[in-house]
């Protein structure tokens, strides 16, 4: 196995389920542009799925994309590695890592269609909005109408890998398992967390 494993597509599905905050990067004219977004993936939407989102109208990105190809980077979780975890030596420190590639066509939507991403941005992130009548009014949904651009995906291509020490010794998977373990950092839980989702990069610990 290599060090840096490629991802099944319901590996790299789930991903996008469990942190669905992605880059979406695009190059028109040779104008390179970024602007980080949440995703709302939606399996069954064309022949590789869809990605639905918005865009604040207040950011220019939106208006050159309109049937451009675009990339869309979710990369989580990730933490570094420290050498001194490793049971063999020498070894260097690394940084270990599960991330996923979309690339796909964006086409900006109406307002109907604007409304349902709407619709389902709120039933994905606080589905008790949608039933909340002080917030969610006929008039607050026109003022949210009012200042997003809604935009669709169809997902042309998918490329994920996943970095975690898996073609290592099983007392150098131990040692990282412990490392993360004994740190407190977010990164570390996360990526600790994947690594027993995924059981890869446990050794014998799953």
């Amino acid at each position: 196995m290599t060090a840096k494993s490629v991802m099944k597509i319901k590996d790299m599905q789930a991903l996008i389920g469990t942190d669905p905050f992605g880059l979406l990067v695009s190059s028109v004219a040779s104008d390179l542009a970024a602007t980080h977004l949440p995703l709302i993936f939606e399996r069954d939407d064309g022949i590789k799925g869809s990605l639905y989102g918005h865009f604040a109208r207040a950011t220019p990105h939106w208006r050159q994309l309109d049937g451009e190809e675009v990339l869309v980077v979710f990369n989580s979780p990730h933490a570094y590695i420290s050498p001194r975890w490793y049971d063999t030596t020498p070894n260097v420190p690394t940084w270990n890592y599960a991330a996923v590639q979309v690339k796909g066509r964006l086409q900006l939507l109406d307002d109907r269609q604007t409304l349902e991403v709407m619709e389902k941005t709120f039933a994905q992130f606080e589905p008790s909005l949608l039933v909340d009548n002080d917030i969610s009014t006929p008039e607050y949904r026109q003022r949210l109408l009012a200042g997003i651009v809604a935009f669709k995906i169809e997902i042309i291509n998918w490329q994920g890998k996943q970095k975690l020490g898996q073609q290592r010794s099983l007392a150098d998977q131990q040692g990282v398992v412990k490392g993360l373990q004994a740190s407190n950092t977010p990164e570390s839980q996360c990526l600790l967390q994947y690594m027993q989702t995924t059981k890869l990069g446990l050794g014998e610990t799953v």
